[in-house]
């Protein structure tokens, strides 16, 4: 899969290596949120055409273009601890690390997220598109920027940590990506999706115990 990309293990990458790094990362990252950002576009899209007579309503587009900022913002940021990793050769050729304490270490911080305030009110902003809308709504293109753009920060506020677990099963391992997909969809559009949330914590925590404390 590296060699396919054109990316090296042995070596430093150069500037062709991140590119394609962040592509990968970008890629991913809108095929796994989109379909839970699908709610709370739909309902704007629905809400804007009620107020226009015909046409293409520019702040659909707006709104989606603030949201997919955010989440390039990320891909940035996950290029960049990615390079650390293959820097510091602790990569493997599956894009996981190879160090199980530091395995263990991101599965504990993302376990200890899932578990804070900050999750917990990002989460119950995503699990509610109308009240997220009616509370922060703005008028025109302009306006729908920065409506996509809050609602990206929130939608981030929920899932950036269990991003880092990627780091951990394998960065393009297509299983675990699809599994973090439907738990994302399920804490954001499920009934009880913050208990959920919280026993998701709990999980990667004692998984993450098991790494550190090496009994794997």
């Amino acid at each position: 899969m590296m060699a396919a990309m054109g990316m090296v293990m042995d070596r430093p990458w150069g500037a062709g290596e991140l590119f394609l790094t962040f592509v990968m990362w970008a890629v991913m990252m809108v095929a796994m949120m989109a379909v839970s950002a699908l709610p709370v576009l739909l309902l704007f899209a629905g809400m804007q055409a009620q107020r226009v007579d015909r046409g293409v309503v520019p702040a659909v587009p707006s709104f989606g273009l603030g949201y997919l900022v955010v989440w390039l913002g990320f891909s940035a940021c996950a290029t960049a601890a990615q390079w650390a990793l293959h820097e510091g050769a602790l990569l493997s050729s599956t894009m996981a690390t190879t160090s199980a304490r530091a395995g263990g270490a991101i599965l504990i911080a993302a376990g200890v997220y899932q578990l804070t305030p900050i999750k917990g009110g990002c989460l119950a902003r995503c699990r509610s598109p109308l009240g997220f809308l009616m509370s922060n709504w703005r008028d025109g293109p302009s306006g729908a920027f920065l409506m996509g753009l809050r609602h990206g920060t929130f939608c981030l506020g929920c899932c950036w940590a269990l991003m880092g677990v990627l780091f951990v099963v394998g960065v393009m391992n297509l299983a675990w990506v699809g599994v973090l997909t439907l738990f994302i969809l399920a804490e954001k559009i499920g009934l009880g999706g913050r208990h959920m949330s919280r026993a998701g914590g709990a999980i990667l925590i004692a998984l993450g115990a098991v790494l550190v404390s090496g009994r794997t």
